[in-house]
């Protein structure tokens, strides 16, 4: 009976613990892409990555062209062309189409890279104001309402306006 009794009591212990735990647990929410958005550096990134797709859609714009001027004069002349030179110009055709998709796939990844190493100083700054405002306003968890994590978030507080007013912004 007494061993009966000490379980009993090591229950309800941990069950009053695990209420206190979570009673005391401060839950906060914000989007973190609306933040990335207000933040006025993110402008000059997207500026940045806009000027850089502009210059690969010229090149890739370039090739194309020529790409298409090589099909309409091998199309034109190819009737008194040799078996020679119209396997040579069907070679250069096939190299150039080639050289365009290698250079699509590249633009595409490089521009990515290029989108990954300009936002992260900006990711990186907003993680360290998010983390500044939860340790200041004792938050236990911060959840980014961003992802669609959050299903019902009334009982959780949005740190967005502090985020802002901690980084400056309007």
């Amino acid at each position: 009976m007494r061993v009966f009794k000490i379980a009993i009591l090591m229950v309800v212990v941990a069950l009053s613990t695990t209420v206190t735990a979570q009673k005391s647990a401060k839950i906060g929410h914000i989007n973190s892409n609306d933040l990335l958005s207000a933040m006025p550096e993110r402008n000059e990134v997207q500026k940045e990555l806009e000027d850089y797709a502009s210059q690969l859609k010229v090149t890739m714009d370039a090739m194309r062209k020529e790409y298409e001027t090589k099909v309409g004069e091998f199309q034109a002349k190819q009737d008194v062309m040799t078996d020679i030179i119209k396997e040579t110009k069907i070679k250069e055709i096939t190299d150039l189409e080639r050289r365009i998709g290698e250079f699509q796939q590249t633009a595409e990844a490089d521009l990515q890279k290029k989108e990954t190493s300009l936002l992260q100083p900006i990711i990186d700054k907003a993680k360290t104001a998010i983390n500044d405002v939860a340790k200041e306003n004792g938050y236990t968890y911060v959840l980014d309402s961003s992802a669609g994590s959050v299903l019902y978030s009334v009982e959780g507080d949005d740190l967005l306006p502090k985020v802002k007013t901690k980084l400056g912004i309007k």
